[in-house]
């Protein structure tokens, strides 16, 4: 008898509510259960295609896209200026907010 696969995106849905609760982030994901529902995931995902996927393929395999996803987050948040933080990079935006004495408090 065959048996019906697990559903990837219950699963998916699953291990990331579980990681952002060890991380104490609250989740905000959609009714259906993943990412692409957020809409700030969603947006920030077709970032990622537009700068990197679309224009840098052909990929080699799956190791040559992480290979360049890690580097292309690097790049995002270490480097590239943001309009929406006064020009600044988010990890200069965050050392700026630590460096102030901010706390961040726990949601829930």
């Amino acid at each position: 008898m065959l048996q019906r696969q697990v559903e990837l995106a219950q699963y998916t849905s699953f291990a990331f509510t579980t990681r952002l609760l060890q991380a104490g982030v609250n989740a905000s994901v959609g009714s259906v259960g993943d990412a692409y529902d957020n809409a700030m995931a969603e947006s920030q995902i077709g970032v990622y295609k537009t700068e990197l996927i679309r224009p840098e393929g052909p990929w080699h395999d799956v190791e040559h896209v992480e290979h360049e996803t890690l580097n292309w987050v690097h790049w995002f948040n270490h480097e590239r200026t943001h309009e929406s933080i006064d020009d600044l990079t988010p990890v200069e935006v965050e050392a700026a907010h630590y460096a102030a004495g901010n706390r961040l408090l726990p949601t829930g």
